[in-house]
């Protein structure tokens, strides 16, 4: 007879413990335990018969022609490598509202094959209230509402949808386990079905996933582990735009990221982001410079403004959205120490506009060239571009995928970029119409632009 025994499980690490602690031994992170109900029995784990299982050589399997699936959507296909993978298990997480639903919602709504789409959080007719005022339509999209595992692999298994979508899988329960859904015990449960029910049947299976009040996917990191894919979703609500990143891809590259605009209508695909971050009135207006990023392996353009006034209150300000205020800091040490501008009584403040949040090192010189233009109030010529890292020495570091950076300012009409000494035996290929100014220290950037 299976007997039953109560653990305590971390859902950050996945550590047990046999009683509640306020702290896990593993990760270190507080309040991170849960209770799980854990049923024994004495069944051998060994199912196999002679003859079931066989092992086979590399050479021996068989893969069929299409190997991945056009999900219809150009930036979800990117991030995923070219589609999706038939029998592959991807868990979608982000923040409530970001989109998640919506992204879900249009990819089961144009796609060509079968879908299957269950929701624990909506009835049917509110799906369709949704997807009317998205305006698509697709009748080999199915859709059902509840929160049994049972019903869902019953319905799929009846169907055999090339794609199942899970909203979400914190809603589902199974009831093999003796526990409330959304707990650690029914998600991974739940997520083990799924997964066997995927790889025995070539499904592929799309799980909408919470995120903790940290940012992290909800569930034990085991869930993670369980998963070919994990893709985050983000962005600020108060802003218009969405990234969509992979964290882990077994079947592609984790570089690549997804832009989408967020519309009354749903999600737009952003092709060229570039062209809806630069202000077209950069004209004459001190403190505006246009950083060449990267972003995965994606290179966009960005505008970087800077405001620096006398401190009204005697201890100055250091305010940056989009960009790290302690590098921002260490960027004005080095202006103070290496150029010789005196800010350290001056309010700074720094903004990525589109609501952009940037982590590339070569958004240092742009960000460098914007304070100093604010500060002498001399506008940067509107046709040139920055792309470099500044070192604590005041040197301007090399950095990654210049070609990239250079032949996207071109693309956009730029004349000028503005780069790292160190990045010119790395340029392979000269540009046509624009020109590659090579740069090794900050002090000669500033007189040669400054000097008037």
């Amino acid at each position: 007879m299976a007997k039953s025994k109560t653990i305590y499980v971390c859902k950050n690490c996945g550590a047990k413990e046999s009683k509640w602690v306020g702290r896990c031994k593993i990760c270190g992170e507080w309040n991170s335990f849960e209770e799980e109900i854990v049923t024994t029995s004495k069944v051998s784990s060994y199912t196999a018969t002679k003859g079931e299982v066989k092992a086979l050589k590399l050479s021996d399997v068989r893969i069929g022609d299409e190997q991945r699936v056009d999900t219809g959507d150009n930036e979800l296909n990117r991030v995923l490598g070219g589609g999706i993978v038939p029998g592959s298990l991807i868990l979608l997480g982000g923040e409530p509202g970001i989109g998640k639903s919506t992204l879900s919602l249009q990819l089961a709504l144009n796609s060509k094959g079968r879908v299957l789409y269950f929701s624990g959080e909506e009835s049917v007719s509110q799906i369709k209230m949704r997807a009317e005022r998205l305006g698509y339509t697709n009748d080999d999209c199915l859709f059902l509402s509840g929160n049994s595992l049972e019903v869902v692999l019953e319905q799929a298994t009846h169907l055999m949808p090339e794609l199942l979508i899970i909203d979400s899988i914190q809603t589902l329960a199974t009831e093999n386990v003796d526990a409330i859904p959304g707990t650690l015990t029914q998600i991974r449960e739940c997520t083990n079905s799924l997964l066997r029910f995927a790889k025995e049947n070539s499904i592929s299976i799309i799980l909408i996933g919470h995120i903790t009040k940290d940012g992290q996917l909800a569930g034990p990191k085991v869930l993670e582990h369980m998963v070919d894919t994990v893709l985050q979703f983000e962005g600020d609500r108060q802003h218009l735009y969405r990234i969509l990143r992979s964290i882990k891809n077994r079947f592609g590259s984790t570089s690549e990221i997804g832009i989408y605009e967020m519309l009354q209508s749903g999600l737009r695909q952003v092709s060229n982001p570039s062209e809806l971050l630069l202000s077209s009135t950069l004209d004459e207006l001190s403190g505006v410079a246009v950083a060449a990023t990267v972003e995965g392996v994606r290179p966009i353009l960005l505008e970087v403004q800077a405001l620096v006034s006398t401190a009204a209150y005697g201890v100055p300000q250091r305010t940056a959205t989009g960009f790290d205020t302690r590098r921002l800091n260490m960027l004005l040490a080095v202006l103070e120490k290496r150029v010789g501008f005196r800010l350290s009584s001056k309010d700074v403040f720094i903004n990525i506009a589109g609501g952009i949040k940037v982590v590339d090192p070569a958004l240092d010189l742009s960000i460098v060239m914007a304070i100093l233009s604010s500060n002498v109030d001399i506008s940067l010529p509107s046709d040139s571009v920055f792309a470099g890292e500044v070192g604590l020495s005041g040197e301007v570091r090399a950095v990654s995928r210049i070609e990239q950076r250079i032949f996207e300012a071109e693309k956009l009409g730029f004349k000028k970029i503005y780069v790292p000494l160190g990045n010119k035996k790395s340029i392979t290929k000269s540009p046509n119409t624009i020109e590659v100014i090579f740069v090794n220290r900050i002090s000669e950037l500033c007189r040669e632009l400054f000097r008037g």
